[in-house]
């Protein structure tokens, strides 16, 4: 075992025990248990933000030793961020394989707006990491909180190279989000006719 992996074995089997025993102790005084918990929160919340920055960084060496010390893969930060969502956002492709692949992050969690590691791929225009993505086990037409979907982001970007990836894994191009507007509707709004005018065919047919 590398020290790597025993530091973070031992840093999280500390809080995970600690936590643990502050729960069952009933009978310690509420301020005594009130300063312990407050204590350790550090400690993992140190921990998280390596985790997080590890992702950011496309580490994965780094990740790899946090999946096996026993840290949940699928942990979000405040704003919903999980390690898979912020590796895809910042397109490393070999980290999000190994996410995916090997620590069996869940390609389908949403941040606390709805938008999926597929959606931000798209948004930064990551296609080798947004096709990888397409053929994750999760709905193609999932929905953030506004109702659009991964197809509206290629379409609002003019991501060509993914589009016809989308349609063809089954994307919705008659999707309409919250607001009304269809996905041929947004690339309109950004000028792009022709797009605009393929889209409208494939609804057609």
């Amino acid at each position: 075992m590398s020290f790597l992996k025993q530091t973070l074995t031992a840093a999280l089997f500390f809080v995970a025990t600690f936590t643990s025993f502050y729960t069952s102790a009933a009978t310690d005084a509420t301020t005594q248990a009130s300063t312990q918990q407050s204590a350790t929160r550090p400690n993992m919340e140190t921990l998280k933000a390596r985790y997080f920055d590890a992702a950011r960084e496309g580490d994965s060496a780094m990740l790899s030793a946090f999946y096996q010390a026993g840290l949940d893969v699928n942990v979000a930060d405040e704003k919903g961020y999980t390690a898979l969502i912020l590796a895809a956002y910042h397109g490393h492709t070999d980290t999000v394989n190994f996410l995916i692949s090997e620590a069996n992050a869940n390609p389908c969690q949403e941040d606390n707006r709805g938008n999926t590691a597929l959606m931000g791929a798209i948004f930064k225009g990551h296609v080798s990491v947004a096709k990888q993505l397409v053929f994750a086990d999760c709905d193609i037409d999932e929905e953030n909180e506004q109702g659009q979907t991964a197809l509206m982001f290629a379409s609002l970007f003019d991501r060509q190279e993914i589009i016809n990836t989308l349609i063809d894994k089954g994307a919705n191009p008659a999707h309409i989000d919250k607001a009304g507007n269809s996905v041929a509707d947004i690339a309109l709004s950004q000028g792009n006719y022709e797009l605009a005018k393929v889209l409208r065919e494939q609804n057609a047919n």
